[in-house]
C-alpha cells in the first residue's frame, strides 16, 4: 500500500492540506521518542518525518542540532531508529519518512539500507545531501524495495532544475520556504504562492512546504497554496522546553498540534 499517496488523497477529499510532523528519532531517548510519536499521531499527524540523528546535520539549525545531540547521547543509532519504526507500526499505519544524510545511507550499502527501511515499515527517504543527479543507483534500489523518494527544492532553485528534480520524485516534493537552515521564524516568505505555482507547473507528485513554520497563521498561509505543511522545530522545542518531564513534553506537543491543525483547511 502506498501510505504516502493515501495520506494526500484523504486530505484532498477533506479539502485540507496534509500535516507533516518532524521530530528527531530518539530525542531525548528511545522510549520518550516513542511516546512523542504516539502523541503526534493521536493528535492528527498525517505523515511522520523522523530525523535520523547524525553528528554533522548540516541542513539543521540549532534546535534540531541539539535534538540530534540528545538522541546520540542517549545511545540512539540507525538500528534503534528502525526499532522505533517497527514499534510505531505495532499501532499505526501513518506514513513514515526518514530525514537523513548520505553518509548514513552509503555506509550501510545502498541495497541493504533500502531493504532495512522497507522491512522496518518506513515509506520514504529524504536524503538531504544527495542531489538527484547522483542518486540513480539509490533510486533504483529504493524502487525495488518499495521506498519512495523525497527531494528538496530551494527558493533559489532555477526552473530548469525544478523540472529535473520533479522527474526524480516518487513520494513528494519538499519546498524549503526560507533560505538557510531549519528553525522557527516569525514570518514566512512573501513570494510563497508564486514559487509554488512555478513548482506545481512541473510536479506530478504532491508539494509540501517546510522550514520556519511555527504559528497558526503560517499553517493557514501555506495550506492555501500547498498540498502539505511541515512543522519541525516548533514541535522539537516542545521536547527541549520540558526535558526530564515526559508528561509536560506530551502535553505541550498536544497543545501545539491542536493550535496548528485547524489551519490546514482550505478556504
Amino acid at each position: 500500500m502506498n501510505r504516502i499517496q493515501h495520506a494526500f488523497d484523504s486530505a484532498k477529499a477533506e479539502n485540507r492540506a496534509v500535516f507533516v510532523a518532524y521530530v528527531c528519532a530518539g530525542d531525548p531517548d528511545l522510549e520518550s521518542s516513542l511516546a512523542v510519536c504516539c502523541t503526534l499521531i493521536e493528535k492528527g499527524t498525517d505523515i511522520l518525518e523522523l530525523g535520523v540523528p547524525f553528528s554533522d546535520p548540516l541542513a539543521d539549525g540549532l534546535t534540531n542540532q541539539l535534538a540530534a545531540e540528545r538522541a546520540l547521547a542517549s545511545g540512539m543509532d540507525q538500528q534503534k531508529v528502525f526499532e522505533l519504526i517497527r514499534r510505531i507500526r505495532e499501532f499505526s499505519e501513518v506514513p513514515i519518512v526518514l530525514y537523513t544524510y548520505y553518509n548514513l545511507v552509503f555506509s550501510q550499502g545502498l541495497e541493504a539500507y533500502a531493504g532495512q527501511v522497507s522491512s522496518a515499515g518506513a515509506d520514504g527517504v529524504l536524503t538531504l545531501d544527495l542531489p538527484p543527479e547522483e542518486a540513480g543507483e539509490f533510486e533504483q534500489v529504493c524502487d525495488k524495495a518499495g521506498v519512495k523518494t523525497v527531494y528538496i527544492i530551494a527558493p533559489t532553485t532555477p526552473e530548469d532544475r525544478i523540472r529535473m528534480i520533479c522527474q526524480h520524485v516518487t513520494g513528494f516534493l519538499y519546498y524549503v520556504s526560507q533560505e538557510g537552515v531549519t528553525g522557527e521564524r516569525s514570518e514566512i516568505a512573501t513570494n510563497l504562492a508564486e514559487k509554488l505555482q512555478l513548482i506545481q507547473k512541473h510536479a506530478t507528485q504532491p508539494v509540501v512546504v517546510g522550514f520556519g513554520i511555527s504559528q497558526p497563521h503560517h499553517v493557514r498561509t501555506v495550506a492555501a497554496v500547498a498540498d502539505g505543511v511541515v512543522v519541525g522545530s516548533a514541535l522539537v522545542n516542545c521536547i527541549a522546553h520540558n526535558l526530564g518531564d515526559q508528561e509536560a513534553i506530551l502535553s505541550e506537543l498536544g497543545s501545539k498540534m491542536e493550535a496548528l491543525r485547524p489551519g490546514l483547511v482550505k478556504e
